[in-house]
């Protein structure tokens, strides 16, 4: 059975911030644009940022990469905290949605919601379940559906217990990058960013938008 599509979110910080809003989440936190990444671009972002979303272009250059990274990490076993959500992607164009419910789910503790918020109760409900339980148990919840095959795909960093973490739907597990603190976390995503970016340095469709206190 083909998996289902849903519509694909839109790149854009206010849509972002009025759907988590209508999920439950109270707007003291707001999504932004991140207009670049040398310092004084990356000095304009409000403070602290909880997680960093990037959407970019899935390339042949990129999928070759994530091959070769997937067969390195299987042989060298990352030590991933027990802390972390992760969810897989099996609903294709559900990049958006995932990578909210990734930002949103690793920085609980800080983030405000609304005491019915659907958002929060499912990632209640589903956090005990591993990655392709959470996957299922999202198909169950009803989304527009969209037959149309999107190229671009979302993915969120954020830092758990210390550990930057990018997590993306498509890979079988979270990829850890390494120390990083509040302070120091935008810059670190941002080194990670900017790797994305050199790997398809012909490609201009990136986008990274900061989950920030208001």
């Amino acid at each position: 059975m083909d998996s289902p599509r849903w519509l694909p979110l839109e790149s854009n910080p206010e849509v972002m911030t009025k759907f988590v809003n209508c999920l439950g989440m109270r707007p003291t936190w707001q999504f932004g644009d991140v207009y670049g990444l040398d310092p004084e671009l990356l000095g304009m972002v409000p403070r602290p940022v909880c997680a960093v979303l990037l959407l970019f272009p899935l390339t042949d250059t990129y999928e070759a990469f994530k091959q070769a990274e997937e067969e390195k990490l299987k042989g060298e076993r990352q030590e991933v905290s027990p802390d972390v959500y992760f969810i897989k992607q099996t609903i294709g164009n559900a990049c958006g949605t995932i990578g909210l419910i990734h930002a949103v789910a690793n920085n609980q503790d800080r983030l405000e919601f609304e005491p019915e918020s659907p958002l929060k109760k499912f990632i209640e409900q589903s956090s005990k379940m591993s990655s392709e339980d959470k996957a299922a148990f999202l198909e169950k919840d009803e989304a527009p559906s969209l037959d149309e095959k999107v190229n671009l795909h979302f993915i969120s960093f954020v830092n758990v217990g210390g550990q930057l973490y990018e997590l993306d739907g498509r890979k079988p597990f979270p990829i850890v990058h390494g120390k990083t603190s509040e302070d120091s976390f935008l810059e670190d995503a941002a080194k990670v960013c900017k790797a994305f970016m050199a790997r398809d340095p012909q490609e201009l469709r990136f986008t990274i938008i900061a989950l920030s206190k208001d």
